[in-house]
């Protein structure tokens, strides 16, 4: 599996469309492809689910 198919596969939903929207024009003024914007977007919104899912469980354990 390479970089790009594992960005991509965080778009689903409402994400695939904000990834769909801004890869056009993100691509014609940079030098990457729809695809590896469409990549960097799955991997952003990856990497802020998991940033929620760990500040909600170190706040849950420092509760307890």
């Amino acid at each position: 599996m390479d970089a790009v198919s594992f960005g991509k596969a965080g778009l689903q939903g409402w994400r695939a469309k904000v990834g769909d929207a801004v890869a056009g024009p993100i691509s014609h003024r940079s030098p990457l492809t729809d695809d590896q914007v469409r990549a960097v977007v799955g991997g952003l919104f990856f990497v802020l689910s998991v940033t929620y899912v760990v500040s909600t469980v170190w706040r849950l354990l420092r509760k307890g």
